[in-house]
């Protein structure tokens, strides 16, 4: 039985229906202004009565005689008194719009007791930063006002969470010394334990002080939306990048800031160096970066710990080879020179003949290596080739043939790097809890925040060229094979690692592809 089309008037909405709800609308309000005195009396009367019934009430039985005599007496003489009607009737009125009005609680605004101590103590400890003996009108002097001085302010649990103040235009915000000084000092007084990003306006004389939040740590590994040459090194603030993938966390999907670092023969940052102490998160970077890897490329990882971490990768797909020793690290950081150079005159052969370059060129081969000064003070003590030497041609060349080089190392080990390691990757990283003036050794720039004692591993700063320094938050991406690693990790972990190609494919894909297959035949 077809169903009748419910008439238009129910199923769209008409341009005469809207007019029709405007002006309903408008008269309602204009009415409710027009009538608000006329319902305030009334809302009086009403409360009056209920006033007087419960005082009648609440009146002793052998007082109620007497009282009706009163208000008797009383109602004669404002009866036969000149007038008295009327001024009985306007202070009626009067006591009624009295008691009918909205009586709201006034809101306190402004800063508590407390929070003003805050405030003073704060403007107080930066006198000796903000003022000079010759300002005769000085901005901040002792026991001056912190009005003037503080133009936004915001508390949370009676801490500063915001705040935006005025400095004088002869102090030195250009000096990063300077800065650094106001940061500490702003760090100490404002409440330590919390990361503050700095917003300094040095055309306005301004400073901006504002609470961040943590990153998450609840992104695991997973396969990101991104295309060759990008790689995913971790997530940011949502203001320091403009764009967002989206991700799988915790409670459901969601879009994310990720710091986003692309390789290839076009990028000015073709080669990485990560630094962090132990327990940091940093093989817990590389392991993201070669997951990401190899689904567009190869891979070849040296392991100078010697811990297992990579273990998890030996024999996939797409993996060249994952040594530990230093033999073997020494031997096949020698064959990824070789084929760099093979690549480089391959590629150039063909270019010179007005042909494309060769298929096996242009697909991108990453040499991961964690902890190269381990190997190169082995290397040292038995009089052998440095790891680290057959880097070079690699990282000066490697560009033009999609060959990319990261580096992982200890930050206290920085200093046994290579100097063409040093000088040759361009993107940046340092993990942990680090000072300011390491971040700044590291990165070439000083971070925007201030870094917090204690974070969760894979929570540091990046930098990529000369960019900003941007806070980062590593994908969780544990060991596998670690007893230690949730569940739910090692599952994310190994569903992204390429099959074994003597072993086949996992048995999660053999179960897609035989679904795949049935689902074909029933076609």
């Amino acid at each position: 039985m077809a169903r009748r089309p419910l008439p238009r008037i129910l199923t769209a909405t008409s341009t005469p229906i809207t007019r029709s709800r405007d002006i309903a609308r408008t008269a309602a309000v204009g009415a409710s202004d027009v009538l608000h005195p006329l319902i305030t009396i009334t809302r009086g009367l009403r409360r009056l009565t209920s006033s007087g019934r419960r005082r009648w009430t609440a009146l002793p039985t052998d007082r109620r005689g007497p009282a009706l005599a009163t208000a008797a007496a009383g109602l004669a003489a404002i009866v036969l008194m000149p007038y008295g009607p009327l001024i009985a009737l306007i202070a009626l009125m009067g006591a009624a719009a009295w008691a009918g009005h909205e009586r709201r609680t006034p809101v306190e605004t402004g800063p508590c007791e407390a929070e003003l101590g805050r405030l003073q103590a704060l403007y107080e400890a930066l006198v000796p930063y903000f003022s000079v003996a010759e300002d005769p009108s000085p901005l901040y002097a002792h026991g001056g006002e912190w009005e003037p001085a503080f133009s936004s302010y915001e508390f949370d649990d009676g801490r500063v969470s915001r705040l935006k103040l005025r400095y004088p235009p002869y102090f030195p915000d250009g000096e990063a010394e300077s800065r650094a000084r106001i940061e500490a000092l702003l760090h100490a007084k404002c409440g330590r334990g919390r990361e503050y990003l700095f917003e300094w306006d040095e055309e306005g004389n301004e400073l901006g002080i504002t609470v961040l939040p943590p990153l998450p740590t609840d992104i695991c590994a997973q396969r990101f939306v991104t295309t060759p040459g990008e790689m995913v090194l971790g997530f940011t603030d949502p203001g320091g990048v403009q764009r967002t993938v989206p991700v799988a966390g915790a409670d459901a999907t969601r879009d994310a800031p990720p710091v986003m670092w692309r390789t290839g023969p076009r990028s000015t940052e073709p080669h990485l160096l990560a630094l962090g102490r132990g327990g940091t998160g940093i093989s817990t970077l590389v392991r993201s970066i070669a997951l990401q890897a190899l689904h567009h490329g190869d891979v070849l990882v040296v392991d100078g710990s010697g811990t297992g971490e990579y273990a998890c990768l030996v024999g996939r797909d797409g993996v060249l080879a994952v040594e530990c020793g230093l033999a073997g690290a020494v031997a096949s950081l020698e064959w990824a020179a070789n084929e760099t150079e093979r690549r480089l005159i391959a590629a150039n052969s063909a270019r010179q003949a007005g042909r494309p370059a060769p298929e096996d060129t242009r697909r991108q081969m990453w040499i991961l290596l964690d902890r190269p000064t381990v190997l190169s003070h082995l290397a040292a003590v038995e009089q052998r080739t440095d790891p680290q030497e057959l880097l070079q041609v690699p990282l000066r060349h490697g560009r033009a043939v999609n060959v990319t080089v990261v580096v992982a190392d200890q930050l206290d080990s920085a200093e046994g790097l290579a100097e063409t390691v040093r000088s040759q990757t361009r993107a940046r990283i340092i993990l942990g809890a680090a000072d300011p003036r390491e971040v700044r050794a590291v990165l070439g720039a000083p971070p925007h925040t201030t870094p917090t004692p204690h974070v969760p591993p894979g929570r540091g700063y990046a930098r990529l060229g000369t960019g900003p320094v941007h806070r980062l938050q590593v994908p969780a991406t544990p060991d596998p094979f670690d007893e230690e690693t949730a569940d739910h990790h090692r599952e994310a972990v190994l569903a992204l690692l390429p099959p074994r190609p003597h072993l086949g494919p996992p048995p999660a894909a053999r179960s897609a592809s035989a679904a795949d297959s049935a689902a074909h035949a029933d076609r």
